[in-house]
C-alpha cells in the first residue's frame, strides 16, 4: 500500500483494505503475526510468500516486475527473532543479489534487507557456511561508492555485523593481525582525508565514533591517519548543524580515553587545533545557531580536559598564557573550566 510509480491514491487504498480483511479473516492481529505465526511453532505464511516470489527473485527474472522486491523487503521485514532464522537459506540471496544492482536505490534496499537479517537471526546461524563473510564482502565493496545515503546503511550494517565476525574468529582460533573492523576503518580513514563533499564527511564523522568504540586500544594502530582526519575536519565548518565536526569532536573524546597512553606526544598538535576551533566558533558570524555553537565549545572543552588528565597537568599549564592574554568572554570561559577542573 506504498506509494510508487506504478500505485495510485486508489490502488493503495484498496490494497490497505484488502489486508485489513485478510487479517480479519484470519484472525490475525497484524501483520506480522499473519506471516510468521502467533508462537514460533506455528507455520506462519511467510514460507508461502516467499514460494511465489522465489521464481521472481532470481538473477535474470527480479528486474522484469519492480514491485517484487518491494513486496520482498516489506514482507522481510516483518519476521524478527527468532522466526527469521528458520527462512535464512531463502531471503540471505535474494538481500545479497539486490545490494549488488548497479543502481543506488536497489543497492540501499538490499543493504537494509541484510542489516535486518543480521539483527535478527542469531551469529551463529550467520556464521555457518561462511554466510557472515561472504555478506562483510558484499557490504566492503560498497564503501567504494561515492553516495552518502548508501555509505550510511553499509557502515551502520557493518557496525552490527563485526561482532559476528569476530566471534567466528575466536571460536576458529584465528590468529590475524588485522581484524575486519582495522580493514574498514582503515578504508574509511583513507577515503576521510581526500574527501571535500559535505554530505560524505557528515556520514563518515557520524560513524567514525563507533569504530573507535569497538577497537578500544586497539584504536593505536590507526592513530597517525586518525590524527590527520581529526585536524582536517576540526578546521572546515560544515554548515549550520555542524554534524562533521561535532562527530569528529566526540570521536577525538574517545580516541584519548581508549588511547591515552600515546596523547602526551600529540598533545602540541590537537591543543592547537581546538583552540583555534574554539576561535573560530567564537568568531562565526554565520547560519550556525547558538546551541550548536555551545555543543562544539562543549566537545572542545571536554577533549582539552581529558588531554589534560592523561599528560598529567600540561594542558593547563599551556593555557595559562593563553587565558591571561585573551579577553574574549566566550574563550576565557572555555579555558576556565579547563583549569579549574581536578
Amino acid at each position: 500500500a506504498a506509494e510508487r510509480p506504478w500505485t495510485s491514491a486508489r490502488s493503495q487504498s484498496v490494497a490497505r483494505e484488502l489486508l485489513a480483511e485478510l487479517l480479519r479473516a484470519t484472525g490475525c492481529g497484524s501483520v506480522a503475526e499473519f506471516l510468521r505465526g502467533r508462537n514460533e511453532d506455528e507455520e506462519g505464511r511467510f514460507a508461502a510468500v516467499m514460494g511465489l516470489l522465489k521464481q521472481e527473485l532470481t538473477k535474470d527474472t527480479w528486474k522484469r516486475n519492480p514491485a517484487t522486491k518491494h513486496v520482498f523487503s516489506w514482507t522481510l521485514l516483518h519476521i524478527t527473532r527468532p522466526w527469521l532464522s528458520h527462512y535464512l537459506e531463502s531471503v540471505l540471496p535474494p538481500s545479497l543479489l539486490i545490494s549488488d544492482d548497479y543502481q543506488e536505490e536497489n543497492k540501499i534496499l538490499g543493504v537494509r534487507c541484510l542489516h535486518h537479517i543480521i539483527l535478527n537471526v542469531p551469529a551463529a546461524d550467520l556464521c555457518q557456511f561462511n554466510r557472515a563473510q561472504v555478506v562483510y564482502h558484499a557490504l566492503y565493496n560498497h564503501l567504494y561508492s561515492r553516495e552518502a545515503p548508501l555509505i550510511e546503511a553499509v557502515l551502520l550494517c557493518l557496525l552490527d555485523l563485526l561482532p559476528v565476525l569476530e566471534r567466528a574468529q575466536r571460536h576458529q582460533k584465528e590468529t590475524r593481525p588485522t581484524t575486519p573492523c582495522d580493514e574498514v576503518l582503515q578504508l574509511v580513514l583513507t577515503h576521510m582525508e581526500a574527501e571535500h563533499r559535505l554530505a560524505l564527511r557528515r556520514v563518515y564523522a557520524r560513524a567514525l565514533p563507533a569504530f573507535v568504540q569497538r577497537l578500544g586500544i586497539q584504536i593505536a594502530r590507526h592513530l597517525k591517519r586518525l590524527e590527520r582526519v581529526i585536524l582536517g575536519y576540526l578546521e572546515v565548518c560544515d554548515g549550520p548543524e555542524e554534524e562533521a565536526r561535532l562527530g569528529i569532536l566526540e570521536t577525538l573524546r574517545c580516541t584519548i580515553e581508549h588511547a591515552w597512553p600515546r596523547m602526551p606526544c600529540r598533545l602540541p598538535v590537537l591543543l592547537k587545533a581546538l583552540l583555534k576551533m574554539i576561535w573560530d566558533v567564537h568568531t562565526d558570524q554565520g547560519s550556525t545557531p547558538e546551541p550548536v555553537k555551545a555543543a562544539l565549545l562543549q566537545g572542545a572543552t571536554e577533549c582539552l580536559i581529558l588531554l589534560d588528565r592523561c599528560s598529567e597537568g600540561q594542558v593547563k599549564v599551556l593555557l595559562e598564557g593563553v587565558y591571561s592574554s585573551c579577553e574574549e568572554g566566550r574563550v576565557r570561559e572555555c579555558i576556565r573550566k579547563v583549569q579549574e577542573n581536578t
